[in-house]
């Protein structure tokens, strides 16, 4: 059973069990207050119709020795108070008590609201001799309702005198109920909360125990541990469970990882052997310039700027990638390629480029534009005689700055542009000394976060013109390039 289940289930049972016998508590004391209202409010009507006849008479006296409007309101404002309690006492009337004796006050109410109208009647019709004897039948029915009004009230005493003892047995027998549903209720609660909390707070005391071995590197299991009866199948003891096989895991993984740091630490001895065995590049720099200084002192200043520029194109390629370069940079890195290439073509080959100088400082991966031009040497120009060239164009403008890299060379196949923009590997990549050009086009993407960045235009027999879009930078943007892969 799930520990949901488990508070689904208790709790709304004791809640209701609550409930239910305050509920049953409530009802009874409800009945009982009922009973004592109604027999109060009869008591009352009985108390308050005897006083309102004497209230009644008083104002018919007064009436008949000064028959005006005031006293004739007075009258009438009395006799239907007293019509009133008449009919509440109907209402009101006890069954055990509706007899004889309820039966006659009834009676005699009414009949002294008839003497009483036709006293009224009679000094109206101005024979006060008929007026003055229904007043006096009038009051000794008074004085009957009185003496009826008080044997009444003393009956419903002492009809309800053993329904008021049967009243407090019952209250004393709720009482007694109260306090032991009270006590039964926090039993229940107090059993209840330790099963619970003994079911959650002992997986988890357990799962503390073993995250604190865990801590200090002792993965593996006891056999108390390992005892699959212990755990409960609730969520905790799923939890239980899922921990221990991570354990066990972790100490497969952590096997694993020393015998790959073993055999790591043995390739990297290795790579540091054949490392050991390569030319420094600070040595191969410094071998160049000798031998540029050398060419220089011998007359062949050609070969010496041959030599100078091989050694500036070594050490720009083998500076570190992840950091960009100033597009001015590139250029200069352009200019040096393009010498040593020019000792190698000759007069067949010519650069041309129209720069605006403010475009210069704008930030680029490395090694953005020599792997494009290196791949019109390649693709374009290396098989023409005469008359080769190769174009770069800078500007800039609000939507940014526009490089454009054209020759005149073979151009290419709308297959082949398609399969260049959707960086796709080329088939030529073992010619290429650099980057290539599809992992130029995808780290322009990356650095600048937009995609369609490059577009190239080529047809065959005509030429290729490659256009790079670079957008401007936002201020306070940092600048990371992403690490790919040489050729």
């Amino acid at each position: 059973m799930t520990i949901r289940t488990k508070l689904l289930i208790f709790i709304p049972l004791l809640v209701l069990l609550v409930n239910f016998v305050t509920f049953f508590l409530f009802q009874s004391g409800k009945l009982v207050q009922q009973s004592y209202n109604q027999m109060m409010d009869r008591l009352l009507l009985y108390k308050q119709s005897s006083q309102t006849v004497e209230g009644n008479l008083g104002a018919l006296h007064n009436y008949l020795l000064n028959p005006d409007d005031s006293n004739n309101e007075l009258f009438k404002q009395s006799r239907n108070k007293l019509m009133e309690l008449r009919a509440l006492l109907d209402d009101h009337s006890n069954a055990s008590l509706r007899s004889s004796a309820v039966t006659s006050y009834n009676h005699m109410l009414d009949s002294f609201l008839e003497q009483e109208q036709a006293a009224f009647a009679a000094v109206t019709e101005e024979t006060s001799r008929a007026s003055l004897a229904h007043y006096e039948k009038a009051e000794k029915i008074a004085s009957f309702i009185r003496e009826n009004g008080q044997q009444l009230v003393d009956m419903e005493l002492g009809i309800y005198q053993p329904i008021y003892k049967q009243i407090q047995a019952e209250n004393e027998r709720m009482y007694l109920l109260g306090a032991a549903v009270f006590i039964t209720n926090t039993l229940m609660s107090i059993l209840l909360a330790i099963w619970i909390s003994r079911s959650i707070t002992g997986p988890v005391s357990r799962l503390v125990s073993r995250a604190r071995q865990i801590s200090k590197g002792q993965l593996h299991q006891s056999d108390r541990q390992n005892r699959s009866s212990d755990r409960s199948s609730d969520e905790l003891g799923l939890l239980s469970g899922a921990f221990e096989q991570m354990s066990s895991d972790l100490l497969v993984l952590i096997e694993k990882d020393k015998e790959s740091l073993k055999k790591d630490k043995l390739v990297k001895e290795l790579e540091l052997q054949a490392l050991q065995s390569q030319i420094n590049p600070h040595f191969l720099f410094n071998t160049l310039n000798v031998l540029s200084k050398l060419a220089l002192l011998e007359g062949a200043e050609k070969t010496s700027d041959l030599i100078v520029s091989m050694s500036n194109l070594l050490r720009y390629n083998l500076r570190n990638l992840e950091q960009p370069v100033t597009l001015k940079d590139e250029v200069e890195h352009v200019k040096e390629y393009f010498i040593i290439q020019q000792a190698r073509f000759r007069d067949r080959i010519r650069l041309e480029m129209e720069i605006d100088q403010s475009a210069l400082q704008q930030p680029i991966p490395a090694l953005t534009l020599q792997p494009i031009i290196e791949n019109a040497f390649l693709h374009g120009i290396e098989s023409m005689e005469q008359g080769a060239v190769i174009r770069l164009e800078i500007s800039q403008s609000t939507t940014g700055v526009r490089i454009s890299l054209s020759d005149n060379g073979s151009g290419m196949t709308d297959e082949v542009r398609k399969s260049l923009l959707r960086l796709e590997s080329g088939s030529d990549k073992k010619k290429s000394t650099g980057l290539g050009t599809k992992n130029v086009f995808k780290r322009l993407q990356l650095f600048y976060g937009v995609n369609e960045l490059v577009d190239i235009e080529s047809e065959l027999g005509k030429g290729t013109k490659v256009t790079i879009r670079i957008p401007p930078r936002k201020e306070g943007e940092r600048i990371h390039v992403p690490t790919v892969d040489r050729g």
